[in-house]
């Protein structure tokens, strides 16, 4: 079996994340945590919890670092996270998450920090494209899913999520661009950051991902 990892998947909305993220879960055997996933399932479910999260969301604004923390602790302390190791993929987002994010892991932190590297005109354009699926979630494109098609896998119906909207999508880039500039000083002076080019195929990203990974993991032994 391939070895473990702790990683933290950063990059601008639009890059690629929960694809690639996905991949290295199963490449790696390690559960996909993605703080946008999970809070979809409680907006959905209409949670006391998922009530807060929606005001947020539908702004495009990012939720509390205190609450986004709590989730992801709960989270990580789940027996596969904890004894194999996790795809972080959604936190943290600021440099007080990172902190808080080692004072989770201690004695031990992540192994790496990847930043998917993104032109900001390509990222809007990929997520005003994007369409969703309202029942297992499957990603498509308004190209070949406009809303209302049917989901190829489940029958549900295809459609834009509502904080992908060109005017929320521009909110959620400005704050993340705002917000992350101290997280990757955080992670660079560790000698823990490492970037990524995020365009081109999806295999070919991919294995731009597993060879850094694999290398960087490999001079640490």
């Amino acid at each position: 079996m391939v070895p473990g990892v702790r990683l933290v998947v950063l990059g601008m909305q639009g890059a690629g994340k929960g694809t690639q993220c996905g991949r290295l879960s199963t490449h790696y055997v390690v559960p996909h945590i993605s703080t946008g996933d999970m809070f979809r399932v409680a907006v959905k479910a209409n949670t006391e919890a998922g009530q807060v999260l929606a005001k947020y969301m539908e702004k495009g604004e990012l939720v509390p670092d205190d609450v986004t923390t709590e989730v992801v602790k709960d989270r990580l302390l789940q027996p596969d996270a904890a004894e194999r190791g996790f795809i972080l993929d959604g936190y943290p987002r600021t440099a007080p998450q990172a902190e808080s994010l080692t004072q989770i892991l201690s004695p031990e932190d992540v192994d790496l920090a990847i930043d998917l590297e993104i032109p900001r005109d390509m990222a809007v354009e990929r997520l005003a494209s994007r369409r969703v699926c309202s029942e297992c979630g499957t990603i498509y494109s308004s190209l070949t899913h406009p809303d209302g098609t049917p989901c190829d896998l489940c029958g549900g119906i295809v459609k834009q999520r509502g904080d992908d909207t060109k005017e929320a999508i521009a909110r959620r880039i400005d704050l993340y661009q705002r917000d992350t500039e101290p997280l990757f000083d955080h992670y660079m002076r560790r000698d823990m950051l490492v970037t990524i080019d995020a365009l081109g195929g999806e295999d070919e990203v991919f294995g731009r991902l597993v060879r850094a990974i694999d290398y960087r993991r490999g001079t640490k032994r």
